[in-house]
This record gives structure tokens, sequence and C-alpha cells, in this order.
């Protein structure tokens, strides 16, 4: 892949354009962890064991897949304004996040939790395009941002949680009140770029047309790899963190602080924050290709090591926790912008949509796929298989820079 090299952008609204729709996604995406933040307050309650606290978080994914493939299929991403589509789905999801309170029983937090996955889709590919539409040669810096904005806003409800005496209400609660807030200040303060993409009118073929675009699939490609270790590693890495630091207790009696398993996992997925920044600055100078790549074996990396330090001193399991948090997303963004910039001009806000939604499809594999190695193998092994999401996200990435 080629450096971008195209004149620098100049609106001088820029950047206060990007720090608005980072702070909405920021808010809007807090939703997206809540139930595995409340996990043994709705486990205890619902008498869960732990495959099915597990289908808490992959009914999210459920439900933003199909929420995504119906904005892809009937193309409302790139024929509704952004803002508009935005909005209504951060209300939406906020709604169903907290009726998650009253929810009676695990069918019914089932449905709750897909209903919220399914408004996410008109909250997360929509911000992506605005903020392409305000950003040209700093796009990987822009989109950087903003997945490292929603990446913080994911592990908000575990900082919540770390909070002593805070309860089941004020893990949905506070979420779902964000998600409203976002809504208005998109929808009040919010305006599209001078980079707009094109339109054209609706075609159900458009999606399948796009996977017959080789630039677009073998993009696609190298963030399905990416996405076969995301979820599974957010989703399991506090449930790794809880068993490694009671494992540690019980073998040298030495007690772990109070709050230190919640306050881990915040750092885990929150250090992508800061990983999706460095992401986005790196790859518009040493191009996009080669920091995907560069992240997906780091992270590959972290995968592999950190089982077999199942049971050690926290303060030794905790950084490369963290290490992990950071380069695990670090390419994100990128495999968004790389869509941006090879997909036909017409079909991106289709193209963002129909990416996202094949992720997030093979992401309920690996969610699932952890806790029956925990079971076959036990924690020590039970990351191993996510090395199989970047040795291919890295083959199908090298072939894109051979045709770019």
């Amino acid at each position: 892949m080629v450096v971008n090299d195209s004149p620098p952008d100049a609106h001088p609204h820029r950047w206060r354009m990007l720090a608005l729709i980072a702070g909405a996604e920021l808010l809007g995406m807090s939703l997206w962890f809540t139930a595995g933040a409340a996990a043994d307050r709705l486990a205890a309650a619902w008498a869960l064991d732990p495959s099915r606290t597990g289908w808490l978080t992959t009914a999210v994914q459920l439900g933003f897949v199909v929420g995504t493939a119906a904005v892809a299929l009937l193309n409302l991403a790139d024929l509704l304004p952004a803002r508009r589509l935005f909005a209504v789905g951060a209300v939406a999801a906020a709604l169903a996040n907290a009726a998650l309170v009253q929810a009676p029983g695990f069918a019914a937090g089932l449905a709750l939790r897909f209903l919220t996955g399914f408004s996410l889709a008109a909250v997360y590919p929509p911000a992506m395009k605005m903020a392409a539409t305000w950003f040209r040669s700093a796009r990987g810096l822009a989109i950087g941002t903003v997945v490292g904005a929603l990446t913080v806003g994911k592990a908000v409800p575990y900082l919540i949680r770390a909070f002593e005496g805070a309860g089941l209400r004020a893990v949905l609660w506070i979420p779902s009140a964000a998600a409203v807030g976002a809504a208005v200040l998109v929808v009040l303060l919010y305006r599209d770029g001078p980079f707009p993409f094109e339109r054209r009118p609706f075609r159900w073929r458009l999606s399948a047309e796009l996977l017959t675009h080789r630039p677009t699939r073998l993009a696609v490609v190298g963030y399905l790899g990416h996405m076969w270790e995301l979820y599974a590693m957010w989703t399991w890495i506090p449930a790794f963190l809880v068993a490694s630091f009671a494992a540690h207790a019980a073998a040298t009696g030495a007690a772990v602080p109070a709050g230190l398993d919640h306050l881990a996992a915040f750092g885990a997925i929150a250090m992508g924050g800061l990983g999706c920044l460095w992401g986005g600055w790196a790859a518009d100078r040493i191009g996009r290709g080669r920091l995907v790549n560069l992240a997906m074996a780091a992270s590959g990396a972290c995968a592999l090591v950190i089982g077999p330090l199942f049971g050690a001193s926290p303060w030794l399991v905790i950084p490369l926790a963290w290490i992990w948090g950071f380069f695990v997303v670090a390419d994100s963004a990128q495999f968004s912008a790389l869509v941006t910039e090879v997909a036909p001009s017409h079909a991106v806000g289709t193209a963002l949509t129909l990416q996202t939604s094949l992720g997030f499809l093979l992401t309920m594999v690996t969610i699932q796929g952890v806790p029956w190695m925990v079971e076959t193998v036990g924690w020590p092994w039970a990351f191993t298989g996510l090395i199989l999401g970047p040795m291919c996200g890295i083959a199908a990435i090298l072939r894109l820079g051979r045709i770019g």
C-alpha cells in the first residue's frame, strides 16, 4: 500500500467536527458491554451458566449483524443523512438497553440485547462515513480517532462497575443517558464536510456487486481476520483476569485489591483508544497495509503469550493484557479507511456497513468458542485459536498491497 500524498485538508472546522463525532461515538457505543459488566448480577438473577452469560454479548453482535445487513441491503447509509440515521439508532439502542433492568428473565434479556445491537448498526458505520467527509489526507487519523473513541466507550461500563456500590441500574442507565446525549449532539451540531461521497439511486444488488470488486473484497477479508480475534478478546479478557487473579491468590495466599479486576478489564479495552490514535497516525505515514499487518502480528503474539501467564502475578498479567488491548484494535479503523479508499465512491456507506456486518457475524463464532476452549483445555490455552484471524488477515492485506 502506498502512503497517501494528497494535499492536506484545510477546512478550519474539521478538528472541531472530529471531536464532536468522536465524543458522540464514545457516548453512544457505551451501551455495548453493559450486560458484560453486570454479568455476575444478571447470572445470579437468572441462574445462568458461563455459556448463556456469553450469549448476552453474542446477542448484541447478532443484532448488530442483522441491523447492518438491513442497512446495507437497503443502501440506507448512502441514501439517508448520516446524522439522522445516527440519532435514531442511538435513541433506540438507549431505550432497549435501559429496559434490561425490568427484563423478567433470560429470554427477554436476549431480545433486548439483540435490539440494542440492531439499533447500534445505525450508530457505528455512519460515524466513520461522517468523519471521512471532513478528512482526505488525514483520513486514517480521523477514522482512528472515531474508532478509538468508541473503544473507550465500550469500556465505560466496566469503569462504572469498578466504583464501590455501583449496581445494575447504574451500569445500564448511565450509558443509556449517554447515548441519548450523543443523539442530541449529532442532530444539533453535526454537518457533513467538504468531501461528500457520491449518491446514486437504490439498487438491491449493490452489496453483491461490492463483493465482486477485488480490492474491496480483500480489504473486507483482512477485516474479517481482525474481527476473528477482537471481540472474543474484549468479551472474555475480563473473565480471564478474574480467574487468573483468583488462581494467583489461591496459590500464593496474597489478596488481590478490591475492584482491581474491573479496573484491569476497563484498561484492557480502553487501551485500544490509544492504539487507534497511534494506528491512525502511523498509517498515514507508513501506509495502511503495513500498519494493519504490524498490529495483527503484535496482537496475535499477545494471544499466544498471555495464556501461559494464567495465575501469575497480576502486575505481570495486567500489562500484557493492556498491550494486547492496545494492538488488537489499533488496526480496526484502518480497515474502514481502506474501504473508503478502494470501494466505488457511490457505495462507500454500503461497503462500510457490509464490511462491519460480515465482521460481526464472524465474531459470534469466537465469542462462543472461547468458553468451549476453557472447558476443554483450560484458560492457559483458551485464546490460542484466535491467532488464525491475524494470520488470514495478514495474507489478504499482502495480496491487496500487490494490486494497490
